[in-house]
């Protein structure tokens, strides 16, 4: 199965522009070591770390739909306009409440896609473009070729959803490797804790679909390929935002009852994307 590459693939995505400017600093953390299922090590050595904001209460929300209403994606390979659309409430929210990221890049992985099919998108919201459309792991805890139990408890090794916002990068076990840090309080806010990185994978690979039916797994992190890790990481460090999605029932549901605001009631858009998957309020 050969997969192709999306650096040479430029495809249009009329999305919602937002505009206020970011940055945020890295820290540093373990990695994951050669195995189809790998085990965390020490990196070798990390860039100069900068003090970073504490966690915000941030989960998929928008502010109102007058305020943030979503444009929804056409014609993007895979990517679907729901997941789009909460992710740019989310990073809308974010914002409003003072996290720091650039409004210029959106990561979006969607893990209710099977690990062989490629399922990260790296948008660029200025210019309407797909930069990338990727291959990427899961934790070996939240399932085989599905992953369908999310985490942000240390020593899960399963995945985490919902927004992050990008760090620093080092060199460590795994080559190299970007910080992520969660901004979804009780939901992925223990990603630095856990050491979740992004990072390459020797696992991620058309070859290893092939003879195992599914990509290999990692101890929670997103790992990449090989070859296309630092072009990804290089493009989307230092403070741009990534969103990680799954149809979970107790997230969305989570999801469907926040505001940025901070009220209770439950958020129009948002309730709206949870319902296509059955979530109540």
């Amino acid at each position: 199965m050969k997969i192709e590459r999306s650096l040479s693939r430029r495809l249009r995505v009329p999305v919602l522009l937002l505009a206020t400017t970011f940055t945020v600093g890295p820290r540093l953390h373990l990695n994951e070591v050669r195995s189809a299922d790998a085990a965390p090590i020490k990196p070798v050595k990390a860039q100069p770390v900068a003090a970073t904001p504490a966690p915000i209460q941030a989960v998929p929300a928008v502010m109102t739909p007058a305020k943030a209403t979503p444009v929804f994606a056409k014609n993007v390979d895979g990517l679907s306009p729901k997941v789009l659309a909460m992710a740019l409430d989310a990073m809308a929210c974010a914002k409003a409440k003072g996290a720091s990221g650039s409004d210029d890049l959106l990561t979006i992985i969607d893990y209710s896609l099977p690990s062989t099919q490629r399922r990260l998108w790296v948008l660029d919201l200025k210019h309407g473009d797909v930069l990338f459309h990727e291959l990427v792991a899961h934790g070996r805890g939240s399932g085989d070729n599905y992953a369908t139990s999310f985490s942000n408890l240390d020593n899960s090794h399963q995945t985490s959803l919902g927004l992050f916002v990008t760090g620093g990068t080092y060199t460590g076990g795994n080559g190299y490797s970007m910080i992520l840090k969660g901004l979804d309080s009780g939901v992925n806010d223990n990603a630095e804790a856990r050491h979740i990185v992004m990072h390459g994978a020797w696992y991620v690979s058309n070859d290893q679909i092939r003879s195992q039916g599914r990509l290999g797994r990692s101890w929670g992190c997103p790992a990449l390929s090989q070859d296309m890790a630092p072009r990804v990481i290089d493009t989307i460090k230092g403070g741009t935002f990534v969103f990680s999605y799954a149809g979970e029932a107790s997230w969305l549901k989570k999801a469907s009852n926040k505001t940025c605001g901070g009220s209770e009631a439950p958020n129009t858009a948002v309730t709206a994307a949870a319902s296509v998957v059955g979530v109540a309020n």
